[in-house]
């Protein structure tokens, strides 16, 4: 049996340790318990060949394992333990090596590890933090202890997908309680309502929403829907990466500052389930945890920030520019910045329409992800989005498979993305084919591919279906005298000057990300020619606050 510090665990998760040095393992084991011992049991060995046969007795006892933390020569012991405990987390301890040999870069470029912890560190506390932060992300993705919102409707109900969507983004902890299970009629009876409208969603206190929309769901969990705002100096359109980010600065350079977002925060990046190239973090981090702290970030700095208010208009009236939101009001701004970002082209195959929010969906879903477990899922698109998607939903599904209509995936992702498909064993890449139908009863059941290698279409079993097929910008609102390239991209800055059709009265020249409309900018991936990154759209962000600040002073 593996070394430990406390016999009577009664049930708490393992933090196993396997270090060949048993000095370095005795110092870790006694370190950990000190610090995690409350919560975890601290287990280790020195040999990979007894930590292995530690690892399978307590799969057969059934203990919960949440982290294993190996030095860099146990790669084959990482292996056979995460076939064990598929979920846990994969710490490598490794030397301070910036080399790119270094074994920390292939294994999680490879989806060997997770993480890694290079030594010597400085002082515990810089590997306490660490262990916190490893352990904290393989919590979050257990079910909840609390449940701040129980949700009863039936098994298969789309509007499901939104719910679950918002509340993951927020990271608020809720259960699913189908309307059929005992369970779910307790709680309707015990809330007294009898289930005709629903969802039901259910609040830790009490409150009761039936059937909610989006407005009802954002008053549920606490953020504004309703604008009182009438004059401002910058109102600020879309809550993405680049939307939140003008808000964050033109807040804290003191500009008063509305933020409008159609539905909830985060955009497109909001549904990412990992972001792994975003600079400061080396391990990558959820996309709805970053959209959701740079949106508390505006709120301190000062931002006035309205969820669930659609713009249909913007307007040039003299120094303002008028904004007129879908309920009836409008805000006056003296500058504005365009942020809307892009929606997912759509697939056009009428069966697959039609079980949109029934086993289809648009982009990642990433609040769908417990619901794939030991299901066959497929994704159609070639690019990062794809990528991360399907490295995050084959830790739940049974199969992903990649639909893509290329040769090969080397030309639209990342290599690193393409490294991890590639060494992901419940992985499937199929080029050279595109879905022509779909069907089921009520939902998803399977689908019908073309494969265009030998002409041929077969049906395939499907439990989920993410499509994820390039985009087009949302631009629709605007008035004409907004110039737009063919796809709607906005034209800004310099380009202006060469856009057929385009007009640009003013005596300067356009500003860099501004429109042909004055004092209205673009930033982020609604803009021609933008960087489809997260980095780039904050840098785009930020740089239109700058601008703003030129067009105010003139």
């Amino acid at each position: 049996m593996p070394t430990g510090t406390d016999a009577n665990h009664e049930q708490r998760p393992v933090l196993f340790v396997l270090d060949h040095d048993r000095t370095s393992l005795a110092v870790l084991l006694a370190d950990l318990t000190r610090r995690f011992g409350k919560d975890f049991i601290v287990r280790g060995e020195h040999s990979p060949h007894d930590a292995v046969i530690a690892m399978r007795e307590l799969a057969t006892a059934d203990e919960p394992v949440a982290l294993m933390l190996v030095d860099d020569d146990s790669s084959d012991f990482l292996a056979q333990a995460h076939e064990l405990y598929p979920r846990a987390k994969r710490v490598l301890l490794v030397d301070r090596d910036y080399s790119s040999t270094s074994p920390a870069v292939q294994a999680i470029a490879l989806g060997r590890a997770d993480y890694h912890l290079v030594r010597p560190w400085a002082d515990d506390e810089m590997m306490y933090r660490a262990m916190s932060e490893f352990l904290s992300s393989w919590m979050k993705e257990q079910e909840p202890n609390f449940e701040l919102f129980r949700i009863v409707a039936e098994e298969g109900d789309s509007r499901m997908l939104q719910l679950r969507d918002v509340l993951t983004r927020f990271n608020l902890p809720f259960g699913f309680y189908p309307l059929q299970g005992e369970a779910g009629r307790q709680l309707l009876d015990e809330a007294g309502v009898d289930g005709s409208r629903l969802p039901v969603m259910i609040r830790y206190d009490g409150q009761v929403t039936m059937d909610p929309s989006l407005p009802d769901l954002a008053r549920v969990i606490g953020v504004r829907v309703d604008n009182d705002i009438d004059t401002c100096e910058l109102a600020v359109v879309g809550a993405g990466p680049a939307g939140l980010t003008a808000a964050v600065y033109a807040a804290s350079e003191g500009l008063d500052t509305v933020l409008l977002e159609q539905a909830i925060s985060g955009g497109q990046a909001g549904t990412s389930p990992l972001i792994r190239n975003y600079p400061g973090f080396p391990h990558g981090i959820n996309g709805g945890d970053l959209m959701e702290r740079t949106c508390e970030q505006a709120w301190l700095m000062g931002a006035h920030i309205v969820f669930s208010q659609q713009v249909v208009a913007l307007e040039r009236c003299g120094e303002h520019r008028v904004v007129r939101l879908l309920d009836g009001s409008e805000v006056g701004a003296r500058a504005v910045v365009i942020a809307t970002g892009i929606e997912w082209r759509r697939l056009g195959v009428p069966s697959v329409e039609a079980l949109v929010g029934h086993g289809v969906f648009y982009g990642a879903a990433v609040g769908e992800s417990r619901a794939m477990q030991d299901q066959d899922v497929f994704i159609v698109g070639a690019g990062n989005s794809a990528g991360q998607a399907a490295v995050h939903l084959a830790r739940h599904a049974r199969t992903v498979t990649l639909l893509v209509r290329r040769d090969s995936l080397a030309k639209s992702m990342s290599s690193y993305l393409v490294r991890a498909i590639g060494s992901t064993r419940n992985i499937i890449v199929r080029p050279r084919t595109e879905v022509v139908g779909g069907g089921g009863d009520g939902r998803l059941e399977h689908l019908m591919i073309a494969d265009g290698t030998d002409d041929t279409v077969e049906q395939v079993p499907a439990a989920a279906l993410f499509l994820m097929i390039g985009a087009e910008p949302h631009t629709q609102w605007l008035p004409d005298a907004i110039a737009r390239d063919e796809q709607g991209y906005l034209v800004t800055g310099p380009e202006l000057r060469a856009q057929p059709g385009a007009l640009w009265h003013e005596a300067r020249d356009p500003f860099p990300l501004e429109t042909s409309m004055p004092g209205v900018f673009a930033a982020g991936d609604v803009r021609r020619d933008s960087i489809k990154r997260v980095a780039s759209a904050v840098g785009e962000g930020a740089t239109a606050v700058r601008l703003v600040h030129e067009h105010l002073r003139n």
